[in-house]
């Protein structure tokens, strides 16, 4: 059973490693925009972008997303989602999936999944991860990597191989 859960999506125009990235067309259309798609079709009772960039925000218009903007210096989509927590004024008790703006095929099942796994579990957050099927993957630093423990908690996350 899925419970009622909130998808929270950060989106920074000044990425390191590809600045513009949410921007990105991806089939005519910035790639954030399949992002904030996915996150609807899991049935989110609301779909959050976190942004500092008003370019973001222009591209997202008619998405039905909620957009929430932040301030630029957040070192981390983490932070830039705790600050839209804190101008929502989302309960405590409010289920959060933090969805990558750079994640557009994202799984409407795995988003369902994650909430599902944070509402079941006295865990304060879950990650979806899939198996690493092949070599490539592995040392591919844009593949995240995380290395669980025998309970299946994780027990760090990485870009390097395990």
């Amino acid at each position: 059973m899925t419970h009622p859960f909130i998808v929270a999506i950060p989106a920074r125009y000044a990425s390191t490693r590809l600045p513009g990235k949410p921007l990105l067309p991806l089939a005519g259309e910035p790639m954030v925009a399949h992002v904030v798609r996915r996150a609807q079709a899991a049935g989110a009772t609301q779909v959050v972008v976190a942004t500092d960039d008003e370019r973001i925000a222009a591209a997202l218009g008619a998405s039905g997303a909620t957009i929430v903007m932040t301030r630029a210096e957040h070192s981390s989509g983490s932070d830039r989602l705790a600050e839209c927590a804190e101008k929502l004024q989302w309960p405590d008790d409010a289920i959060v999936v933090n969805l990558q703006g750079d994640e557009p095929l994202a799984p409407a099942s795995g988003i369902r999944a994650v909430a599902d796994a944070i509402a079941q579990s006295n865990a304060p957050m879950a990650t979806l991860a899939t198996p690493i099927v092949h070599v490539d993957e592995l040392f591919d630093p844009n593949c995240v990597k995380v290395v669980r423990a025998a309970d299946e908690s994780a027990l760090y996350f990485s870009r390097a191989p395990p």
